[in-house]
């Protein structure tokens, strides 16, 4: 199994930019890019969709609130902790 292309956003706005003005077949510029035929129009899509926001990177970022709720979810577990050892101290001291 081949490993999956991986394309900078530069080369992103450079090969739609080369779609756009270049006037050559889109075959063509695919072939000399070495990517799938169909890759420079959905980046053009997204150009097109985005404009300057367009190929603001690769794979999954985490969120902001996945963020907060995962430093929510270490401080819970502390204080659960000292709650335990709090009810093991008293626990103790019942005759």
């Amino acid at each position: 199994m081949e490993k999956r292309q991986r394309f900078t956003a530069v080369f992103k706005r450079e090969a739609v930019g080369l779609l756009k003005h270049s006037g050559s077949a889109v075959a063509t510029i695919a072939r000399e890019l070495g990517v799938p035929r169909n890759r420079p129009y959905k980046w053009a899509a997204d150009a097109e969709k985005h404009g300057t926001e367009a190929f603001r990177g690769g794979g999954r970022r985490p969120d902001d609130e996945l963020a907060k709720l995962r430093r929510e979810v270490e401080r819970l577990k502390e204080e659960n902790e000292i709650l335990k050892k709090g009810a093991a101290y008293f626990a103790k001291q019942l005759p």
